[in-house]
Parts: structure tokens; C-alpha cells; sequence
């Protein structure tokens, strides 16, 4: 985002302006929701409903351009998600039964709705294989565009420590992409 643009933008926030917040939300809420949902979010709306919020108290103190302001809001972000798992260990939540959803799109767009399927579970196939820091480490890296600095502060880690992280976690995709998972099933 361009340095003027972003300067009217946060100044616009911090008065309230409506339209100011809309512009932000839509350019960063894409971002983040997906790094709540590859993170494993108990509930990843919830959560980035959380960290807007914070981000609206929070922002007549902050300081900086577009890139430090991205970082601070997936910063928020990862301490909103580390909250929401706390909550969840300390309250678990006895699921229910959904209801069942409407009958799905018309037959022509099944094949489009088949191979997004397709594609999800296999990021999420791959995503399990890592641990939750190699995860948190390369969907900030992925997803959020951050530095390894800003994921490190986002952290709360050295940037030595977030370097094996994305190395290890990028090693453990690399060997999942290229392991079938028709393999895996027979080798369990």
C-alpha cells in the first residue's frame, strides 16, 4: 500500500471513520482469517473478530507504515489465537449436531467445488505435519507476508529460532508434497 494512501487510511481509523476501517479490514482480513484457519483456530472467526477489536482500541497508539502495521495486526492475531486455545483447554465445548446444509450448488459447478475440496484437504493434509511453531512460522511467512523479524517479535522468539522453524517446517512440506497420500495410508 502506498505510504499516502496508508497515512490517510490510519488517520481515518483513529477518528472512526467507517469507510477507513472497511478499507483496512478488506485488505487484511482475507490474510488473517487464513492464518487463523491453517493455524487451527478453535473458532477462527471469533478470533479475527478479537483481533480487530484490538486493533481498534490499540490503534491511536501505534506508530509506523503499512508494512509494521501488518505485522502488528498478525501479531495481535497469533496472541488472539494463543488466548482462544487457552480458553478452549480451560472450557472445552461440548459439540452438537449440525443441521444439515441446503443441497449443494447445481451440478455443473461440482467439479469446481470438487477440486477446491481437493486442494483444501491436501493444505491441511501437509499442515498437520508440522508443529504448531513450524506452522504458526510459515503461515505468518506465507500468509502474512511478515519478515522473519516481524515473526519473531510476533512470537515472541529470536530470529535465530524462527530460521529453524521455516527450515524445518518448510522440509517437513517439502517431504509431505512429495509423499502420495495413497502411500501414507498403506504404511500406517
Amino acid at each position: 500500500m502506498a505510504p499516502d494512501r496508508f497515512d490517510h487510511l490510519i488517520s481515518g481509523a483513529r477518528e472512526g471513520d467507517d469507510a477507513a476501517w472497511s478499507e483496512i479490514w478488506g485488505e487484511l482480513s482475507p490474510a488473517v482469517l487464513g492464518y487463523l484457519r491453517g493455524s487451527r483456530s478453535p473458532d477462527p472467526e471469533d478470533v479475527l473478530a478479537e483481533t480487530f477489536l484490538q486493533v481498534a482500541r490499540d490503534v491511536a497508539g501505534f506508530d509506523g507504515g503499512w508494512d509494521r502495521f501488518r505485522a502488528w495486526v498478525f501479531t495481535i492475531a497469533h496472541h488472539r489465537l494463543i488466548d482462544a486455545r487457552r480458553r478452549r483447554s480451560r472450557r472445552p465445548v461440548e459439540l452438537m449436531a449440525e443441521t444439515p446444509e441446503p443441497p449443494g450448488p447445481p451440478a455443473d459447478d461440482a467439479s469446481e467445488l470438487a477440486l477446491a475440496r481437493i486442494g483444501d484437504e491436501e493444505v491441511e493434509r501437509v499442515l498437520q505435519a508440522l508443529s504448531p511453531d513450524q506452522r504458526a512460522v510459515v503461515l505468518l511467512r506465507v500468509i502474512g507476508d511478515l519478515t522473519l523479524e516481524q515473526v519473531a517479535e510476533a512470537m515472541g522468539k529470536r530470529v535465530g529460532a524462527i530460521k529453524q522453524l521455516q527450515r524445518r517446517g518448510l522440509a517437513a512440506v517439502v517431504r509431505e508434497l512429495e509423499e502420495k497420500p495413497e502411500e501414507k495410508k498403506i504404511t500406517r
